[in-house]
């Protein structure tokens, strides 16, 4: 492929609803462009963007993929992005690459949350929108129904560029209303045919692109309502005009499988959309935490973000990024900001689907990937040391459903941690950690579609096999009165003996572990063994006398106790103090702590009574409402977190995918008495085992 500048070049991120069709168009658009020789199929696993065994298995999209194409002297760099909400952290990679989104929708369901998230992603990255509405050539698909409901969900900035009609009973015509031309789909060949008669469909069509152009410059404007008529290419620089603007979302139509409509897409793409250097650059911070305006210019020094990384244990580290500023290729010295290291560029690469070509140089605007970037992860910025910046990176949603994961063969713990901190470097969206005080390793991901990837891709990427199951929860215990109590150890081996005496005060308090202090009088305990007594009680405490979980919020203070001038020993106090606490410990009337997590959960508002009595199941109290943004409604509220394990699930499932939410421990409270006693019960049922 050519090397083209950043006015030829337009870098679209296809999005839309899981099942609408966004691997299908990009592959007819390959095809079309002569980029690949075969039209494939999502269902014969055998498409360019859909190349991840994962994927090929699913017949779904789980992670970003780039496929340049050439169109009409332009390079269209498509960004295939995920459909599934458990994949979304592809779609934010898509969006932060791209300058412009391609919305597909499906020509029978419509509208649908997957569409909506979306929009509402471009709207924030402030990046034009197209819609395609695809699948026309399926008898259930209504486009003017669609149409109705795009233009009902998104406004009177949906404008209609292609719509169908029908000949002898056949879907398979198309009237593109920017050129106000007719086209014909028929055994595989595209041929103009004379305007149908719509009637009044097709001036009313006519007339909401008239006067969105008329809105774009007060020329047009004067024009219109003078009653002169458009020219073609008035029509379209004044559409092309509203879309860069955002004032004006075109709608195309068609069948990615087929490929009709497919053409006028591309030829409108490369009307309308703008182009990597219409984008201006982006603001940028230097070492100084002060805004840098970066201009699309690949004579300046350069700039690049990494908005995707492959990270595979048989090919390697691949890190995709776009330049924003500069050129990239073998000979840039470049600083990763994140790390304040040289990078060293051995190659630069273009790249479509799987298969790469090695590239001179990756222009700004442009998009390409380098190999081995250890040190280079999703979100860093590569730049000149000559011009230091921090370019944004990329805002991922949090985690919401996590598992403990374990392997089925022991003695493998350090083979899955290393495979999931590689799956990391590629998906940002998972988190995982090792809890040391459950001893259990946790992975957490965006939902049960998410984790399944994660544990298919640890056995066939990795090479071993694990099990998820539900985490523990980190308990505590406490005591809530005062007891004072002897511990004593005394033995005789022969020779010197061990003996040690105390007598402690235990007591509630308001400490995260143990507060020790003394009040010995008299010289009953010598000063030096006061720290052995100490050290004994905080070993102690990490096994509360309940369910064995550690003791918070406990004073101990040593008041009394004797010794033996030949036998007493650090060891013998230490003992001595274990004794005390063992004793005094279930007298004090122990009770189990569990955490109380502060859950914001936003939902629709038709779904707030639903939201609000399922926290009512999990024990929680709603704490309050507040308005969110886009008509939201955000539920706030306190539940424990025992409760919590699969409240990603239902939200999803109650909001149909609209909802979200975050969850952030907050404090231990005392758990009801039925709670204590499971848990209590399920401990000395795994001690006996």
């Amino acid at each position: 492929m050519k090397q083209y500048n950043a006015k030829n070049i337009l870098n679209v991120a296809l999005a839309g609803h899981s099942g609408s069709g966004k691997t299908s168009l990009a592959e007819a658009m390959l095809y079309l462009s002569k980029a690949s020789d075969r039209l494939g199929k999502v269902t014969d696993g055998n498409t360019v963007c859909d190349f991840d065994p994962e994927e090929i298995k699913r017949q779904a999209s789980v992670s970003a993929a780039v496929a340049p194409i050439e169109w009409k002297n332009r390079k269209i760099n498509l960004i295939d992005t995920p459909g599934l909400f458990d994949f979304e952290g592809g779609v934010c990679e898509g969006i932060r690459a791209a300058d412009s989104v391609l919305i597909t929708v499906s020509g029978k369901s419509g509208v649908a949350v997957g569409t909506e998230k979306v929009v509402k992603l471009a709207n924030k990255a402030g990046l034009s929108k197209v819609f395609f509405v695809n699948g026309l050539c399926d008898e259930s698909a209504r486009f003017y129904r669609v149409f109705e409901n795009l233009k009902a969900s998104f406004g009177p900035s949906v404008c209609p560029v292609v719509v169908p009609f029908i000949v002898d009973g056949k879907a398979n015509c198309y009237v593109n209303i920017l050129e106000y031309k007719a086209y014909s789909y028929e055994g595989g060949k595209v041929s103009e045919v004379p305007m149908p008669d719509m009637g009044t469909r097709l001036d009313g069509l006519r007339t909401a692109i008239y006067e969105a152009v008329a809105e774009t410059s007060d020329e047009m404007f004067e024009k219109y309502f003078s009653g002169e008529d458009f020219t073609p290419e008035e029509i379209i620089l004044g559409v092309s005009q509203g879309v860069k603007d955002g004032s004006i979302s075109p709608v195309f139509c068609g069948d990615a499988q087929t490929t009709f409509g497919v053409d006028q897409l591309l030829n409108g793409l490369a009307w309308l959309l703008p182009c990597a250097a219409d984008k201006a650059g982006e603001l940028a911070m230097d070492t100084d935490g002060n805004p840098v305006e970066l201009s699309v210019n690949e004579d300046a020094a350069p700039a690049a973000i990494v908005f995707k990384t492959v990270a595979d244990p048989f090919v390697g580290k691949l890190s995709y990024f776009k330049v924003i500023s500069g050129k990239v290729s073998p000979e840039t010295p470049l600083i990763n900001m994140r790390t304040g290291n040289t990078e060293r560029i051995t190659k630069v690469l273009t790249v479509r689907g799987k298969k790469q070509e090695d590239a001179g140089a990756i222009v700004a605007g442009d998009i390409g990937a380098a190999p081995k970037l250890q040190n280079t992860n999703t979100g860093d910025t590569l730049c000149s040391p000559v011009r230091k910046v921090t370019l944004d990176g990329i805002d991922y949603p949090r985690p919401c459903l996590s598992m403990a994961i374990s392997p089925k063969k022991k003695g493998e713990e350090d083979k899955v941690a290393q495979g999931l901190f590689r799956l990391v470097e590629e998906d940002p969206t998972i988190r995982f950690e090792t809890n040391h005080e459950t001893h259990q390793m946790i992975v957490s991901g965006l939902g049960e579609q998410h984790l399944d990837v994660i544990v298919s891709k640890l056995k066939s990427k990795f090479g071993v096999e694990v099990t998820l199951s539900k985490p523990r929860i980190a308990y505590r215990e406490t005591i809530p009165k005062k007891v004072q109590v002897q511990g004593r150890h005394k033995k005789q081996t022969g020779g010197h003996g061990q003996f040690g005496d105390v007598w402690i005060e235990f007591e509630p308090c308001e400490s995260e572990g143990l507060e020790f202090g003394e009040r010995v009088v008299g010289g009953s305990v010598p000063k030096g063994f006061f720290p052995a007594v100490e050290k004994g009680l905080r070993e102690c405490i990490q096994k509360g006398p309940l369910a064995g979980y550690p003791v918070v919020g406990l004073k101990a203070t040593l008041y009394d106790g004797s010794y033996h001038p030949v036998d007493s020993s650090e060891m013998a106090f230490k003992m001595a103090a274990a004794i005390a606490y063992k004793n005094g410990m279930p007298n004090a009337k122990p009770v189990l702590l569990e955490p109380i997590g502060s859950l914001k959960a936003t939902v629709p508002d038709a779904n707030m009574g639903d939201v609000m009595g399922e926290i009512n199941k999990r024990r929680g109290r709603v704490m309050g409402m507040n308005p969110g943004e886009d008509g939201m409604q955000v539920v706030e509220a306190e539940v424990p977190m025992a409760e919590m394990g699969d409240f990603a699930i239902f939200i999803r499932q109650a909001t149909q995918g609209r909802g979200s939410f975050t969850f952030d421990f907050e404090r231990y409270e005392e758990a009801p008495s039925p709670v204590a006693q499971k848990v209590i019960e399920e401990a000395q049922s795994e001690e006996a085992e």
